[in-house]
């Protein structure tokens, strides 16, 4: 898709004021798939030299806006961590050609906000917590489940920028239970459910996405019975929050997730309860 509207792509290595009709410019995946008439300006972020994915000292895995998927699918392929499996799952979800894995980036994936987005699952799943930084360089920090709102709603404030998401080694060292629906081959994920079950207290963490507008993180002390499972996914998500477009309706969508979620805690041990 050509942007005719635009006139200028600016390196962000070089500050610039921040202006009506910019936007941050990662992989173009999805910039460059449809019009965007009210853009004018594109800050290219593709020269920052940002490490993809770097490993702390503490354990914790910080991922950057812009690692590509081919490149976060590369990484945990060789993560010794018991939460590595859930990495390839996600970046499969997209069911993308490797051009879009090539060029497609976590960030962009998490800005898009879409319920379906698989970044949004895997970085939600295992507690993400997302660095944003604003035009004046001020810092703040926003968990992945509080940073999307909405379908295509975020907290990003006018010209601030997702910088990095990081998962606490804690979530890492989880093992995991991933469920996906779609209503047809190859589609989109219209359900995505992903368990998390902490080796170290037995908590269970149980986050729904793609079925609903923002992603729903439930966490558990112990893995709970089939029964409180119900009563909190039926209270933590509205009527209105169930997801309704062409890849599934509502009821559907809610008959799944009630369903992975339930096989997600039998297969994470909460059956033995």
């Amino acid at each position: 898709m050509d942007l005719n509207t635009v006139v200028e792509i600016r390196d962000a290595r070089r500050p610039a004021p921040w202006r009506p009709g910019d936007a941050w410019l990662g992989g173009g995946t999805y910039l460059f798939s449809e019009p965007q008439p009210h853009l004018r300006r594109l800050v290219d972020l593709s020269r920052t030299g940002w490490t993809p994915v770097r490993r702390h000292p503490d354990g914790s895995l910080e991922i950057a806006a812009t690692c590509t998927i081919a490149q976060l699918s590369r990484f945990a392929k060789e993560l010794p961590a018991a939460a590595a499996p859930v990495f390839e799952q996600c970046c499969r979800a997209f069911l993308a050609s490797f051009k879009i894995w090539n060029m497609a980036t976590v960030g962009g994936n998490l800005c898009n906000a879409l319920p379906a987005g698989p970044m949004t699952s895997l970085t939600a799943a295992l507690d993400g917590e997302c660095l944003l930084i604003a035009q004046s360089g001020a810092r703040r920090r926003v968990r992945v489940t509080d940073f999307v709102t909405g379908a295509g709603r975020k907290v990003l404030a006018e010209g601030e920028l997702l910088r990095s998401v990081t998962l606490p080694a804690r979530a890492l060292g989880c093992r995991t239970a991933f469920r996906q629906a779609s209503l047809y081959g190859l589609g989109r994920s219209g359900v995505l459910v992903i368990g998390a079950l902490d080796p170290v207290d037995g908590s269970l963490a149980v986050t729904v996405t793609a079925s609903t507008v923002r992603p729903v993180r439930l966490w558990f002390p112990l893995p709970p019975t089939a029964a409180a499972l119900r009563a909190a996914l039926g209270s933590a998500v509205a009527d209105d929050e169930w997801f309704d477009d062409i890849h599934g309706l509502p009821e559907w969508r809610r008959h799944m997730t009630f369903r992975y979620a339930e096989e997600i805690r039998r297969e994470l041990g909460g059956a033995r309860r």
